[in-house]
């Protein structure tokens, strides 16, 4: 039972831990290291979850934003990413107005820039 146990928990890191793929294929790139991009504070870094060439979905990771500001983004923009096809995603990262965002300019696009490096970084490496 104990074996069985540790097969489907087993996960994959890559040697600069910034990706990790779980047993379920689904791969978690976290752009805490890769991505500079910074919101209007600090860095707004992320976890992008990618499963068979699809986002299932963005995570933020703990930053220094105002978080009454970026839960706006959190709300808004993270979840527009579930379910696209990593090359829709890709050019929706490339969006430089998001509705439901207004007044975290800065927040949102350092969020699609960490996510364009995730989606980047899952390409070169998976």
């Amino acid at each position: 039972m104990l074996t069985a146990v540790a097969l489907t928990q087993s996960v994959q890191v890559h040697a600069d831990n910034v990706m990790t793929k779980g047993a379920d294929g689904t791969y978690v790139v976290n752009t805490t290291t890769i991505c500079n991009a910074r919101g209007f504070r600090k860095g707004t870094p992320v976890n992008v979850y990618i499963k068979k060439g699809k986002v299932v979905k963005v995570v933020a990771l703990k930053n220094e934003e105002t978080p009454n500001i970026f839960e706006k983004v959190k709300k808004a923009l993270l979840p527009l990413y579930a379910g696209m096809k990593v090359s829709k995603a890709k050019k929706q990262t490339a969006r430089t107005q998001i509705d439901g965002c207004t007044g975290a300019t800065y927040s949102t696009r350092a969020v699609q820039k960490n996510i364009a490096a995730a989606l980047s970084y899952y390409e070169a490496h998976k």
